[in-house]
């Protein structure tokens, strides 16, 4: 869960608490919950911004989480698809950009 709210945070500079609940499919307070936990273990820090919107930011010590969460999500994936040939990967990206390009029906 930290992984992926510093994944989207570093992705999205800036970006409000709103936002980046909705980027994680989490409620607004959940997601406030999370950060305030965040930034007690120095993985983000509060920044200045105009308005009422609350504005975070990476440490260096994210940073670092983030990376290194990014290695171990790679050897996962690498593992996870080995068994693919590289066309049938490349069917399969083919495949997940559409139904992600797909308008929403809700």
């Amino acid at each position: 869960m930290q992984w992926d709210a510093l994944r989207h945070l570093d992705q999205n500079p800036g970006a409000s608490l709103h936002l980046l609940a909705q980027l994680t499919f989490q409620s607004d307070q959940a997601f406030g919950t999370l950060a305030g936990r965040m930034i007690e273990n120095g993985l983000i820090e509060r920044v200045a911004s105009p308005g009422r919107a609350a504005h975070h930011r990476l440490t260096e010590k994210g940073y670092q989480l983030r990376r290194a969460g990014e290695h171990v999500v790679d050897r996962v994936l690498a593992h996870s698809f080995s068994r693919l040939t590289p066309t049938q990967l490349a069917t399969f990206d083919k495949l997940l950009i559409r139904l992600l390009s797909a308008p929403d029906l809700t």
